[in-house]
């Protein structure tokens, strides 16, 4: 069974490929005495930046401690008594609770949730290989002033590198321009000319995001540069984060929906005719719609 990369048995699809929900805890030995707790994100997922810090009463700090890949945070025995917990991590609101340590030295915090700033939550952290078989790059123009033709680019590949903060996150993408399809060859063979893509001159669309800032909860704006018949331009994408879930060969998966619109004579696609008064045979902008799925890990998706 194919299992994307950096997956484990322990992680969210395991060894049958089902999904056992989000990773478990690392396992402490019972013998061990000390603060215990285990960081995670409201969906489950182990916060691995996460900081502990320990405070007596007085506010006098008692003991400092990170968290492990797991997410879990052990600390050395302490005092008998009651203690202030203060979790942060980079990207998140800090979270404060009350501790009590028994007379063994041991106080079990079980999980402590935080929150991500701007209320907005992003993917676990890491490289996902975009899946062109279950992605759908699109394209929209008016005809005619009537009504609408879409076309579809049938050959794209990406990558998507998620950082412990949206601000460290990123997203590059290549699209085959020759692979745009309306279901008209004649139609499609125009827009491979010069008069639109020039495929024979600039084979390949690229786009480089330059920045992420968030709009509301899991609703962001990309920002980046998009290469596209010669022509380089600053476009931004508005970008929505669906989910993330198990597949069906092992491996982990999300998903994001993403739209822009482009005027086409910012990248030098000025032809046009005008069929009648005040009326083009194609209109001056292009809606651009994507719904992406990529795998977790750098190996290519599944067939």
């Amino acid at each position: 069974m194919a299992r994307a990369r950096g997956m484990t048995p322990d992680s969210p699809a395991g060894r049958d490929g089902t999904h056992p929900g989000p990773p478990a805890s690392a396992s402490v030995p019972g013998e061990r005495r000390g603060l215990r707790a285990r960081v995670r994100t409201k969906d489950g997922w182990p916060i691995q930046h996460a900081v502990v810090t320990v405070t007596d009463p007085s506010g006098r700090q008692v003991v400092r401690a990170g968290a492990d890949d797991d997410g879990a945070v052990l600390t050395g025995p302490l005092a008998p008594g009651v203690y202030t917990v203060v979790v942060t991590a980079v990207g998140y609101a800090p979270a404060a609770s009350t501790a009590i340590a028994t007379a063994s030295g041991s106080a079990e915090m079980g999980t402590l949730v935080l929150t991500r700033l701007g209320g907005a939550g992003l993917p676990p952290p890491g490289v996902w290989t975009i899946d062109p078989a279950h992605s759908i790059v699109a394209a929209t123009a008016q005809h005619l002033g009537l009504s609408s033709v879409q076309g579809r680019f049938g050959r794209f590949s990406g990558r998507i590198d998620i950082g412990a903060t949206p601000e460290t996150s990123g997203v590059t993408a290549e699209i085959d321009a020759s692979s745009m399809d309306t279901g008209n060859g004649t139609r499609d063979d125009h827009l491979r000319s010069a008069d639109f893509l020039d495929v024979e001159r600039h084979p390949t669309i690229t786009y480089s995001s330059t920045g992420l800032s968030a709009t509301g909860q899991n609703r962001w704006t990309l920002h980046g540069v998009l290469r596209m018949s010669g022509v380089a331009r600053p476009v931004d994408l508005d970008l929505t984060y669906l989910g993330t879930g198990p597949d069906p060969w092992g491996g982990l998966r999300v998903a994001f929906r993403a739209s822009t619109e482009l005027r086409r004579e910012d990248f030098a696609m000025n032809y046009n005719q005008v069929v009648q008064a005040g009326i083009s045979l194609i209109g001056a902008t292009v809606k651009v719609e994507l719904d992406i799925q990529a795998v977790q890990g750098e190996s290519p998706p599944p067939a």
